[in-house]
């Protein structure tokens, strides 16, 4: 099946996705593209219905093939038989316990020849059916890895925002050193110890809550995947984006490979062939009939022992429905009504397809200005903290500075992690959108 084939075209994300490779136990992202693929419950139930769909398209299912069918039966009786005949030369009989028994044995073929060609487009139909049932099942898997590589480096902001809290903490530890070494030395206070205390208690709550959402974040991963395996994984230390995408290239790949575009269009012809249908009931109907029959019947009393008959017989029937109520003529306006509907709701979501790709790409390329005023705005920060911290120790400076350079830093950190994952996030809905998250290269 075209979707069978299509899976593979899955780990062409890797291109899409840079990597890195930092230790054996790192879950890399097409290993865990590799993982869904194979083990997620929503694709591989996505994965039978289109087999469903497939195996419904068929000639048989069309009406397109003859029935062929055969019967057999034995039956037996046992009667008590009276007859009383009208005249005098025919003696009456009195038959006690009279056994019957008939055989019958046949083969049955019919064959629909002609339907107005109804058969034609319910084939179509089902062809049609078959290729949306394979375009929803990669629609499913497009969604689902959307999500997975949205989660998977959800998991890396939040790996590395554990990180930045660990480095927040090393500050802070050197921070109560410098005012210990003060308040021994008799240049500081007691307050600014306990102050740099409590804030060092206060980072070591934010790396505990951090844990706790990076567990979490990799717990959504392992649902995803369908596998509990990794529960303990590593990620990629960075979230690189790829080649930055065309607002007009996307616009011009969703109208023509959106899959839900798609599906959609598929279901306004879907609409077509069931018009198709109906007015081949207009038509006569021609069936082509022929079977052969062995019938045997068997007698204690009678005329005869036995009767048997065999041979072949065969026909032609037309058939014609020449008032139905108007029930036909219904339920094509019915028809025609549908497929007008198929086709506002394909233009309606063409429109919404190509507004979605337009307010996705805003927030895409607001997010890449904003990792480069933010990568901006680190450089100065820590620029700022290396001389506040050094201010501190010659005293020049109070602690609640130098928390603010702190805080500062820590906040312009975030920032950064915050704009990296909106990024990706928007330019992995960019591909989805535009049906390039799926294709396979040429």
């Amino acid at each position: 099946m075209k979707f069978i084939r299509n899976i593979a075209a899955g780990l062409l994300l890797i291109s899409v996705f840079p990597l890195s490779v930092e230790a054996q136990d790192t879950l890399r992202v097409e290993e865990a593209i590799r993982l869904a693929l194979e083990k997620n419950f929503a694709i591989r139930i996505a994965r039978n219905d289109a087999r469903i769909a497939g195996n419904n398209n068929s000639m048989g299912n069309a009406g397109m093939l003859p029935v062929l069918s055969s019967d057999g039966s034995i039956n037996r009786r046992v009667e008590d038989n009276v007859t009383e005949f009208s005249s005098d030369n025919i003696p009456d009989r009195n038959d006690i316990g009279v056994e019957t028994t008939v055989y019958n044995y046949g083969i049955d073929a019919n064959w629909t020849v002609f339907d107005g060609l109804t058969m034609f487009a319910t084939l179509d139909r089902l062809s049609l059916e078959a290729d949306i049932g394979d375009i929803e099942a990669q629609l499913q898997v497009e969604m689902l890895l959307a999500d997975l590589i949205s989660g998977y480096y959800q998991v890396v902001g939040q790996q590395q925002a554990y990180q930045i809290l660990e480095n927040t903490l090393d500050i802070s530890r050197e921070r109560i050193r410098i005012a210990e070494t003060k308040n021994d030395l008799g240049s500081g206070s007691e307050y600014d110890l306990l102050q740099a205390r409590a804030d060092l208690n206060a980072d070591r709550a934010a790396l505990i809550r951090s844990g706790t959402s990076l567990k979490q974040v990799k717990i959504l991963i392992n649902e995803i995947l369908s596998d509990s395996s990794f529960s303990d994984f590593e990620v990629q230390a960075n979230i690189e984006m790829g080649e930055r995408l065309e607002l007009n290239s996307l616009i011009s790949d969703a109208n023509r490979q959106n899959r839900e575009l798609s599906i959609t269009r598929m279901n306004e012809s879907v609409a077509k062939t069931e018009v198709r249908e109906i007015t081949g009931e207009w038509f006569p109907q021609i069936d082509l009939s022929g079977g052969y029959g062995y019938s045997r019947v068997e007698s204690s009393a009678g005329f005869t022992d036995f009767s048997e008959t065999t041979g072949f017989n065969y026909g032609i029937t037309a058939r014609l429905s020449l008032f139905d109520g108007l029930n036909r003529s219904r339920r094509k306006q019915n028809a025609q009504i549908r497929l007008k509907n198929e086709q506002l709701r394909t233009e309606e979501l063409q429109l919404q397809i190509t507004s979605q790709v337009k307010q996705t790409h805003a927030q895409y390329t607001d997010a890449l200005e904003l990792i480069e005023l933010e990568k901006e705005n680190l450089q100065y920060t820590n620029q700022s903290l290396d001389i506040a911290l050094e201010r501190y120790r010659l005293g020049t400076i109070n602690s609640v500075e130098l928390r603010e350079a702190q805080l500062s830093l820590l906040n312009a950190e975030n920032r950064l992690i915050v704009a990296q994952i909106e990024a990706k996030r928007a330019e992995t809905e960019l591909l989805r959108l535009s049906g390039r998250l799926l294709n396979r290269t040429e």
